[in-house]
């Protein structure tokens, strides 16, 4: 009876293996070349590239201050969670860029909401994320990012000028420009947001 049950174990063990293999050869593209892979990732960087560049300019038409706090950054990074072509689909509900100042590169990021609802119930958004300090835009590179599912900031500085008028402040030296359909958002509710590396576009 042992033995059958062994026996049984290892045929479902197998057929789950080879279901497991055949969806992942199928989610992959098993008869894609590697050529076709490599222009796949390269249009998508271009992709969100384009993106990065007219949210960026989106940004400076609302906020023109924003372009000198991005100037005097250590690093700074834009997301958008929609209007984008994902070759390599995931759980990930959006991607974007993080720019290294100090190792002067870009590093492609994906950004998964955990839970529904994300920013005052908007579902389409981009955000801009300012770093003033080296060693976060390091972390938030090599360690993500991760909101609580409760986590509620407001902005700090509001009307009050300067170069992050109408950015929210995150935490000290950290802070972010949400764009939705109406402009600028003054308040920014994230529930169960991580951000990480992309290792398919790395």
């Amino acid at each position: 009876m042992k033995r059958i049950y062994v026996s049984f174990f290892v045929a479902v063990s197998f057929l789950l293996v080879l279901g497991a293999s055949q969806n992942a050869e199928a989610f992959w593209g098993k008869d894609k070349s590697e050529a076709e892979i490599q222009k796949e990732i390269k249009e998508e960087k271009a992709e969100i590239r384009k993106m990065v560049k007219e949210t960026l300019s989106e940004l400076y038409k609302l906020q023109p201050a924003a372009r000198e706090a991005i100037s005097q950054s250590a690093g700074y990074a834009v997301f958008s969670n929609f209007g984008m072509k994902i070759f390599f689909a995931g759980s990930g509900t959006g991607k974007g860029i993080v720019f290294d100042k100090k190792a002067n590169k870009e590093i492609f990021m994906k950004m998964i909401e955990l839970q529904a609802g994300l920013g005052l119930g908007v579902k389409k958004f981009k955000l801009i994320w300012i770093f003033e300090n080296y060693k976060d835009v390091d972390e938030f590179i090599n360690s993500g990012w991760e909101f609580g599912a409760q986590t509620s900031v407001a902005a700090k500085l509001g009307d009050d000028g300067g170069a992050f008028a109408g950015a929210i402040s995150v935490s000290p030296g950290i802070w972010l420009y949400q764009l939705t359909g109406d402009g600028l958002a003054v308040e920014f509710t994230g529930k169960g947001t991580k951000y990480y590396k992309d290792d398919d576009l790395n």
